[in-house]
């Protein structure tokens, strides 16, 4: 009997302490995918449970501060390279960042209640600011298009639980923007604070220290203290590197300095060791890098492969691209020989539109009219680039080394009644007839 209750201790034991670990690893991903997040995420109470394992883990490995309350979780990601304009908010651009900012300065001066139309005036007066009417930035109010960048501002809020709301429809004031239509929030004042993950406020420079450039101020808001040490500088390397890692899809060695390049192929294994224990994350080193891959395709903004024409057409040219790759990677003797080649975006059209008869039938109608190849090959293009699988220059593309896991074979198709008949055989032959 002893030896029986001794047994199942350890078994409960065992299965509370792999409970723990799958509870952690799903709160680092979805703290990694949804870093301000409110009290209604399906995740959230696992965050709170596992609060004080996520910060240390989190500050050990990143550098990034985490703060879990009763009202949401926040998590202060910073971006490892602030020069790269592959990530960001889907469909926005530096005029709509703009009114999100303005839309933020807003609420912040708000009552706990407020109206998407007041919104729209109060913003309209921020918006008068000379700065940036000399930079060229109008916005009135006054077109359908404008209301509706204002609306997806404030569902990118929404989105973000910063607003809550409370009646009414976006919808109508785009469309009329009459004095009845309109929305009512609730504003979220601990979701609104956490919107800016800077290490210093820009609101905390005198104006005779303020940074100019855009590269200055980025820095300005994003660079940490570094202590004046050799341990200090190796932090600050293992932590720069495991936020490309967690970050980006692949991190090249040809892209680091060479302080970074020396620490990174010394500690690169040991590094994906830790990540992707506690992420889920495969790691695949090679020679040229280390990417730490998602199998369940959760963990990404730019799923590929992926459902519907746009992400086919990504997946087609992806093969092409790397196909070409191999190509003119290999010399008329079959020895390997280092890529130096490009490949003109031209060349992508042209792919696509001899593909168009072959796979048109599987897109959707607007992709298979005349001309729509220029189009089709320019969101695939934009996708590999944010994947980086590829680097572009004007109108020329370079393959980077992650795609040539796409150069597939031809496929074989077969019937599906021979199929069926070569797994039968072929199980008959393992086990045996019955």
């Amino acid at each position: 009997m002893a030896a029986s209750v001794g047994r199942d201790s350890r078994s409960i034991g065992q299965q509370q302490r792999r409970f723990q670990n799958e509870e952690f690893r799903s709160a680092v991903r979805a703290l990694l995918m949804t870093p301000l997040m409110s009290p209604d995420h399906d995740d959230f109470p696992a965050i709170r449970r596992q609060a004080d394992a996520l910060r240390d883990w989190f500050g050990r490995e990143t550098g990034w501060a985490l703060r879990v309350e009763q009202e949401g979780a926040r998590l202060y990601k910073r971006p490892a390279d602030l020069a790269s304009t592959m990530r960001g908010l889907p469909f926005y651009d530096r005029r709509r960042y703009v009114l999100l900012c303005l839309a933020c300065a807003v609420l912040e001066r708000a009552d706990p209640q407020i109206t998407l139309r007041l919104l729209g005036e109060r913003l309209l007066q921020f918006a008068a600011e000379p700065t940036l009417v000399a930079s060229g930035f109008i916005f009135t109010l006054g077109a359908p298009h404008e209301r509706r960048e204002l609306v997806a501002v404030c569902r990118t809020l929404l989105d973000l639980g910063v607003l809550q709301r409370v009646a009414g429809d976006e919808d109508a004031f785009v469309h009329t923007g009459g004095d009845q239509a309109d929305a009512l929030y609730d504003v979220q004042r601990r979701a609104l604070a956490g919107m800016l993950a800077a290490v210093r406020g820009p609101s905390t420079f005198r104006p005779e220290d303020a940074p100019v450039t855009l590269d200055q101020r980025l820095h300005a808001l994003a660079d940490e203290h570094v202590a004046d040490s050799d341990e200090g500088r190796r932090t600050v390397l293992r932590r720069q590197l495991a936020r490309r890692l967690l970050d980006d899809p692949v991190v090249y060695t040809d892209t680091l300095d060479a302080e970074s390049r020396a620490y990174f192929v010394n500690q690169r294994g040991a590094m994906a060791a830790r990540l992707s224990d506690a992420t889920g994350l495969v790691a695949e080193q090679r020679a040229e890098g280390l990417a730490l891959v998602d199998e369940a395709g959760s963990l990404t903004d730019v799923a590929m492969p992926a459902e519907g024409t746009d992400a086919h057409v990504t997946l087609l040219v992806a093969e092409f691209l790397a196909t070409v790759y191999r190509q003119r990677q290999t010399d008329a003797a079959g020895a390997t020989q280092p890529f130096s080649g490009m490949i003109r975006e031209q060349d992508v059209v042209d792919y696509l539109r001899e593909s168009k008869p072959r796979y048109g039938k599987y897109w959707r109608k607007s992709a298979r009219e005349p001309g729509a190849e220029r189009e089709l090959a320019e969101i695939a293009l934009d996708r590999l680039e944010k994947l980086q699988l590829i680097v572009r220059d004007a109108e020329t593309v370079y393959p980077r080394p992650a795609l040539a896991r796409f150069a597939l074979g031809e496929a074989e198709v077969r019937n599906v009644r021979e199929t069926r008949g070569v797994q039968t055989a072929a199980a008959d032959a393992l086990v045996g007839p019955t």
